[in-house]
């Protein structure tokens, strides 16, 4: 398996990536780690997309999951599968206010949710921004895409397009 999550942050991509794991051993990459080190500065475009690169050519089988049109485009060419979660911005908010703390992302609980405000303004613009995280770019991939994709626009699919996939993976459909 060799599949790219793409969408919203808030969509579902972790959870998702976490469900597909339970298909067959993968290695999981949440671009977060690579696009940021440490702070709430990118680092250079440059470092993200050959970390990227490193973690899809040492792993046979893998998940990339992010909202970074800029460095998941340079992995399409190996991708067998990518997935568009693309629930609209009000679910991608519930789903903001419901996260449980992302020690990954934070230090504490209260350093979340004191970013939640700026999450929650930075989703509502998904629709309207035209830069690597925005819809418009999301969509420019999944179309330009030529493998296996889906598009996910209701949370309720994310479970079918996980056993749909695994029943793919173990031979049965």
């Amino acid at each position: 398996m060799k599949i790219v999550l793409i969408g919203n942050a808030g969509a579902g991509k972790s959870t998702l990536s976490r469900q597909l794991l339970d298909s067959g051993p993968a290695a999981r990459l949440s671009l977060d780690e690579l696009a940021f080190s440490g702070s709430s500065e990118r680092r250079p475009l440059a470092d993200s997309i050959s970390d990227a690169m490193k973690f899809v050519e040492e792993n046979e089988s893998w998940i990339v999951e992010g909202c970074y049109s800029d460095i998941i485009e340079p992995l399409l060419e190996q991708t067998e599968t990518l997935i568009f979660l693309n629930p609209g911005v009000e679910v991608c908010i519930r789903h903001c206010n419901a996260r449980p703390w992302e020690p990954e992302k934070f230090t504490s609980s209260a350093e979340q949710d004191g970013n939640l405000e700026n999450l929650i303004k930075w989703v509502k613009d998904y629709e309207t921004r035209t830069d690597e995280y925005g819809l418009k770019r999301h969509r420019a991939l999944f179309e330009g895409f030529n493998g296996a994709k889906v598009e996910c626009n209701n949370p309720s699919e994310y479970d079918l397009a996980s056993h749909l996939f695994s029943t793919a993976l173990k031979g049965g459909g």
